[in-house]
């Protein structure tokens, strides 16, 4: 639209006629010719971090196809593009719910007990899934959450919240949130507690987000697209043996798992390097695919604590599978995670202590 004169206009302004644009639809062109020639600006994915108090107004665009017979049909057809909208949303929400953990940095108040003493929940447990819950919804408002907080205790009720989820998807994309992972590490102001953020596409996860934020340590990955801490490649640990491994596992509220954790590190301690038991399956799955630790074995977990962490295993080039060696998928709660070199013989070695 030019609206400058032409050499033939009067150098004074025309007295209004029937024949001048109304001044509405003047301004209704306006804004159409200034919206086609605007780019909008895209973050970069890693780099990008909100401030809390402005996650809300930012939206990024899906960047999916106009029609349904468009879409992909698979995650590993995914662009590029989406994954890294995807993934900033996913960073910049784990920051932000990072920087609310650690300004608890002395530990927080227990304001209720789950399926028993030892599964605890502080008043910043729901306060950091708001967070995330709130920069998903204003950047993908179609998008689906499954949120611990959200879910009764028990992993009956955890099972059930997913299972209904992928059986009545009401979106092609479901986010998998762990607001603080390591809770009895954060209540005790032990810095090993983290959100861990997940996105799967039509049941396959294809963009997962931990980020602890006491050292700072932003891990992630995109289906197909390796693994990075910080925004560097990540790769798992190259030790070829059981011997030679440093082997995680947990400590876990339920009576049923107790006893399989219990079975297991009594046969596990004397054939491999050491234990290690963190407190966080988001920070040990995590530190597996960057060659800290070497494998880590859990009886019983839900999707939320080790979605993202079995993206940046296998991303990373390690192997994830259940207690059977059966690859890993969002149902599974009886996890193995390794380099690969160790997985079989540590597997056995759990199955002949009876972890079943």
């Amino acid at each position: 639209l030019n609206l400058a004169p032409s050499d033939h206009s009067p150098t004074t302004m025309p007295t209004p006629t029937s024949s001048l644009l109304p001044l509405p639809l003047l301004t209704l062109l306006l804004l159409a010719s200034f919206a086609a020639s605007f780019t909008p600006f895209r973050p970069s994915p890693l780099a990008f971090a909100p401030p809390r108090s402005s996650l809300a107004p930012y939206r990024w665009s899906t960047a999916m196809p106009a029609t349904e017979d468009a879409m992909p049909t698979h995650a590993d057809s995914l662009s590029t593009e989406v994954l890294e909208e995807l993934l900033s949303v996913a960073v910049a929400s784990g920051k932000a719910a990072g920087d609310l953990i650690v300004s608890y940095g002395g530990g927080a108040e227990v304001t209720k007990v789950k399926a028993n003493a030892r599964d605890l929940l502080t008043e910043v447990d729901p306060l950091c899934e708001k967070i995330i819950r709130e920069a998903v919804s204003a950047a993908f408002p179609d998008h689906a959450i499954l949120g611990e907080e959200d879910v009764p205790p028990g992993k009956e009720a955890s099972a059930a919240a997913l299972d209904e989820m992928l059986r009545n998807p009401k979106s092609d994309y479901m986010w998998i949130v762990d607001p603080i992972d390591g809770t009895t590490n954060f209540v005790h102001g032990l810095p090993m507690c983290m959100p861990s953020i997940a996105v799967a596409y039509r049941g396959v996860v294809v963009v997962g987000c931990i980020y602890d934020p006491h050292r700072r340590e932003c891990f992630t990955a995109m289906r197909g697209r390796g693994a990075h801490l910080n925004g560097t490649p990540i790769f798992v640990g190259e030790q070829e043996t059981a011997a030679d491994a440093i082997v995680a596992m947990g400590s876990p509220p339920a009576a049923e798992s107790l006893e399989m954790s219990l079975r297991g590190v009594k046969l596990l301690m004397p054939r491999v390097r050491t234990i290690r038991m963190l407190g966080s399956a988001a920070l040990m799955l995590a530190w597996v695919a960057c060659g800290r630790l070497t494998c880590y074995w859990e009886y019983d977990l839900s999707s939320w604590d080790v979605a993202a962490g079995a993206l940046l295993i296998e991303e990373a080039g390690g192997r994830f599978t259940d207690l059977e060696g059966t690859a890993y998928a969002l149902r599974v709660r009886k996890i193995m995670a390794s380099n690969g070199k160790v997985h079989k013989e540590v597997l056995d070695i759990l199955n002949t202590a009876g972890v079943v």
